[in-house]
């Protein structure tokens, strides 16, 4: 692909994907990386273009670059609640930087507006389905699936300096736990 059929590409295409990420995610930011990423992906794969095909094959790689940044935000996120540190594993160091993590995610929580926040839980504590909780609220399943891309936006905006910690401690913790395993 050159680069005026790639420029062509993006100036025709861009704004749609865009919206199309807005649309499901209702943050601009998101938005605009995931968008940037898709025509990214195009770029480095040098994909042949179909133009009877084109705009369902970006959506494609959109809704798929979303997908799999949510699931990212979700596994981060759920860590905290599921995780308990094996004191046989763990160093001080360790469980200081887990009580650090979980002292900035319920920070995060607690400074997170209630109606996202009351998504978010039931979400993630009680494991209700998005209808199940627009039928308890009485709100449409748009509703809860904005009020849950908002929390996880505030979270991940309120831990971002954090998650790079978390992603260590969880590789160190693995590592500490494969050792300890060999030696016995």
């Amino acid at each position: 692909m050159k680069k005026e059929e790639f420029g062509t590409l993006f100036n025709s295409y861009f704004e749609d994907v865009r919206r199309y990420i807005l649309y499901r995610s209702g943050n601009e930011e998101i938005a605009d990386d995931i968008a940037q990423e898709t025509f990214l992906r195009i770029w480095e794969k040098q994909l042949t273009i179909d133009p009877k095909t084109v705009k369902g094959l970006l959506f494609k790689i959109a809704g798929d670059l979303f997908i799999s940044q949510y699931r990212k935000e979700v596994i981060a996120f759920n860590f905290f609640n599921t995780f308990q540190p094996n004191n046989k594993s763990t160093t001080p160091e360790d469980e200081l930087n887990f009580q650090e993590l979980k002292e900035a995610y319920e920070a995060a929580l607690k400074s997170m507006p209630e109606k996202q926040r009351t998504v978010f839980l039931m979400n993630r504590i009680d494991e209700l389905k998005y209808k199940e909780i627009a039928e308890q609220l009485e709100l449409s399943v748009k509703a809860i699936e904005k009020r849950m891309s908002q929390a996880l936006e505030h979270l991940k905006s309120n831990l971002k300096d954090k998650i790079s910690g978390l992603i260590l401690f969880v590789m160190g913790f693995r590592l500490n736990r494969i050792k300890s395993e060999k030696q016995k």
